[in-house]
């Protein structure tokens, strides 16, 4: 279906923004993430552009443009959980950091379609909703697709939800698909 015209020129969504959601079991992240890396080599045989970005990677990135990984990773048991996670939020708000991080590599790449991993690595210090909310201005040109180890949901009485690693309900999300739930 990723390969199709229909979703590469984003028919059928409406005014939404083009955010799709691949939920999946986190018991078979290791599985997803062999079954991700075959599906780019396919798309890509069939001429698909694929803009693979991890979250987890992403955010190594930022925080050794500052020099503080190393730090944090030297220091980690000597700080209160409560201070390394603020120190984390801080260095890849969503909004001020991650966003225009994200920006600037699909400024940066020619592609068909994007894909955003690593969203369990980087619990709980990024939110995937909080990524989605702040990508919804600069990735809206192709379709982002985000796989997400755990329950993307819709009910009439809850809304919708991401709920990470089938346990952990996040703020409700509405303006992505869920992939599985799409068309040809």
């Amino acid at each position: 279906m990723i390969g199709s015209q229909r979703f590469l020129r984003m028919e059928g969504i409406g005014n939404e923004v083009p955010f799709f959601v691949v939920p999946f079991d986190p018991s078979e992240a290791i599985e997803m993430e062999k079954l991700r890396g075959q599906l780019i080599r396919k798309l890509k045989h069939k001429g698909v552009r694929v803009l693979e970005i991890d979250l987890y990677d992403l955010s190594k990135e930022l925080m050794d443009e500052l020099g503080d990984w190393d730090f944090w990773i030297e220091n980690e048991s000597k700080h209160d959980k409560r201070e390394l996670l603020e120190a984390l939020q801080s260095l890849t708000d969503p909004q001020t950091k991650l966003a225009p991080a994200i920006a600037a590599k699909m400024a940066d790449a020619e592609f068909d379609v994007s894909f955003l991993c690593g969203v369990g690595e980087v619990y709980p210090f990024i939110r995937s909703h909080t990524v989605l909310n702040n990508l919804q201005s600069v990735a809206k040109e192709q379709p982002l697709v985000m796989f997400f180890p755990g329950d993307y949901s819709h009910s009439l009485e809850d809304g919708a939800s991401l709920d990470l690693f089938g346990r952990l309900r996040d703020d409700k999300y509405y303006r992505a698909f869920n992939l599985y739930d799409r068309e040809a």
